[in-house]
């Protein structure tokens, strides 16, 4: 089990794409928004629970829960102006994307 301290923690590049036993990641958030991220991933098939210590604990299985993981929780504690740059990131990547034939 690893326990990192932060939500970036998720993405170290250490959990490979598809493991045998499940993983589990000890992330702190605060107590407000874990009950939405916690619903969240529940809605998304992805088993986690909230522990009386005020952590968020989430099993992961393959890779895509990693990346889906890392979305919610960015959702939630990442600056607006950070997720303006991802998004727009995201949409030039696009663009580049369907002009190459």
């Amino acid at each position: 089990m690893q326990t990192p301290s932060s939500p970036n923690a998720l993405t170290d590049g250490n959990v490979p794409m598809e493991t045998n036993l499940p993983m589990e990641q000890v992330v702190e958030i605060s107590r407000c928004d874990r009950w939405q991220v916690h619903n969240r991933l529940r809605s998304l098939r992805i088993s986690c629970s909230c522990p009386t210590d005020g952590s968020l604990r989430v099993e992961m299985h393959h890779g895509i829960e990693l990346v889906l993981i890392r979305s919610v929780i960015q959702q939630f504690v990442a600056p607006r102006q950070e997720l303006v740059n991802w998004l727009e990131r995201c949409w030039s990547t696009a663009e580049v994307c369907r002009e190459k034939p």
